[in-house]
């Protein structure tokens, strides 16, 4: 796996993932919160496969 996922995007996609988990917990309670895995899980690998399918990277 190429890294194709930039600084800034993955800390956006941490970011992101973690407060759609929140929303699991605090908030309205809706288990639509555990999508936020998989941007997490994707800024964590520093790896996008849908970006790979299209031919984007945001990193060097």
């Amino acid at each position: 796996m190429v890294k194709n996922i930039g600084s800034v995007d993955k800390a956006l996609r941490i970011l992101l993932g973690l407060v759609l988990i929140a929303l699991v917990f605090v908030g309205p309670q809706t288990p639509w919160g555990w999508i936020g895995l998989i941007p997490l899980a994707t800024g964590l690998i520093n790896f996008c496969p849908l970006y790979r399918l299209l031919g984007i990277s945001t990193g060097k």
